[in-house]
């Protein structure tokens, strides 16, 4: 992943390079900005004022986490068929490891792009790049920024990468670089030969791509806000209210449990040691919750002040609104009320609770799917273009873990294939016991005598 753009004034550098505008309102633009710095824990409604002090628990960065945890839950892409194919699965191999962040900021952004680079694979978020062209909904033109720093020059260098379909049906991918002296800098023009991209073509167009050299990874929600935005909603959008009321409840009960230490309040005069000289008395050292009054009556007097706490009441209102985030969420009602189930639970009884859940993870998967079948194409057209791996045809198979998967179920059910005589033990071994196949062979041959 490169690093992101020094600046946010792409679609002002887009239009005066290349002439195009993003498609869709500036609505939905502001919405998914918003919802970033929501997740990068920078809410709008915190307050570091003492008397009003409200933090963030981040939650809507958990919810994004917890998502892209169980769409990618024993993700598996496997790429067959010819020596392309085997070099197909190496380029998908390399990033795989990164699956899971690109959904988690897919989560956060609502849209997120997978672009080859040459060398792996590029996660652009929308504060880098714009959607330029659709058809049916789907992305057929945008323009990307990057962004390095040149030590060498002392110049801030930006390249403009523009992808788009020609008239002719040719596809088309354009390179501006500009050169300022600030982050903020608009920059000048400057030949690409004199930046690090000088390996780029500034114009090149090819023939026979059917879809963009890149993968658009949205999420499965519509966006209210412009329904012609190509943009998707980030998975938390509909929750903002909820997220805001949440801060505000952890930081009161924060700041309740913070101020209700005991507090004694103890005449000074008490605190004197008998028959020491008026003036030069020596204080008796008092243990942390006393605090010495001075006091000026007649009577001495003592006081504690032991505040009541009322967290079970304010955690009550907590579950209430983190069950509220997650079935705008999208999750099953409950998903994250603390102590919401308790003791072991049965696949078939997850699956009839967490049906709501199941079907979040389905549809994000299915456009997990849907972004890594354009990062395949687009690597596949890149072998073409600069030679990487002999021609060849290749089938792409995705698999994905069970959500309602139950170890213990899985245990039984094999066990008893195993004394049905339908699989044999040395497997089963294997599979729950962690033995090595030799060692499970051994133990099995054993057991026959």
């Amino acid at each position: 992943m490169t690093t992101r753009a020094y600046d946010g004034r792409l679609a002002e550098r887009a239009r005066e390079a290349f002439g195009v505008r993003p498609v869709g309102d500036r609505q939905a633009e502001r919405l998914v900005r918003r919802c970033a710095a929501v997740y990068e824990g920078r809410p709008d409604w915190v307050d570091p004022d003492p008397e009003n002090s409200v933090r963030t628990v981040n939650m809507a960065r958990s919810v994004c986490a917890e998502t892209a945890r169980l769409a990618t839950l024993g993700a598996g892409v496997t790429v067959s068929g010819s020596e392309r194919a085997a070099w197909l699965q190496n380029e998908v191999d390399k990033c795989r490891g990164n699956l899971r962040h690109w959904v988690e900021y897919g989560c956060a952004w609502g849209t997120v792009i997978l672009k080859p680079n040459g060398q792996d694979v590029d996660l652009l978020t929308p504060d880098r790049f714009i959607i330029t062209d659709t058809d049916g909904g789907n992305v057929t033109g945008a323009v990307f920024q990057s962004a390095r720093y040149d030590q060498a020059r002392g110049k801030y260098l930006t390249r403009l990468e523009y992808h788009r379909f020609l008239a002719d049906g040719r596809y088309a991918v354009s390179n501006r670089c500009f050169a300022g002296d600030t982050p903020g800098d608009r920059g000048v023009p400057t030949p690409i030969g004199a930046t690090p991209w000088a390996g780029l073509a500034e114009d090149v167009a090819a023939e026979g791509v059917a879809r963009p050299l890149f993968g658009v990874l949205r999420m499965p929600g519509a966006n209210g806000l412009d329904p012609a935005s190509p943009l998707g909603a980030p998975v938390f959008a509909d929750a903002l209210e909820e997220l805001r009321d949440l801060d505000v409840a952890y930081s009161r009960n924060a700041a309740e449990i913070y101020d209700s230490r005991r507090l004694a309040l103890l005449d000074d005069r008490l605190t004197e040691q008998a028959g020491a000289p008026v003036g030069g008395a020596r204080r008796i050292k008092l243990p942390r919750f006393i605090k010495r009054a001075f006091g000026s009556g007649a009577a001495e007097y003592y006081q504690e002040i032991n505040p009541a706490l009322n967290t079970e009441m304010r955690l009550k209102g907590i579950d209430a609104l983190l069950s509220q985030i997650g079935f705008k969420c999208g999750f099953s009602n409950g998903y994250f009320v603390f102590n919401q189930r308790t003791g072991m639970v049965t696949a078939t009884q997850v699956e009839a609770d967490d049906r709501r859940t199941i079907q979040l993870v389905k549809d994000v998967r299915d456009k997990v799917v849907s972004a890594l079948d354009g990062l395949i194409y687009a690597l596949n057209r890149f072998a073409d273009a600069y030679e990487l791996a002999p021609a060849g045809e290749h089938q792409v198979t995705y698999d994905f873990g069970d959500v309602t998967y139950n170890r213990e179920e899985d245990r039984a059910r094999w066990y008893g294939y195993v004394a049905d005589g339908r699989a044999p033990f040395w497997y089963y071994l294997v599979k729950f016991e962690g033995f090595s196949e030799e060692e499970a062979r051994a133990v099995e041959e054993a057991a026959r005598g």
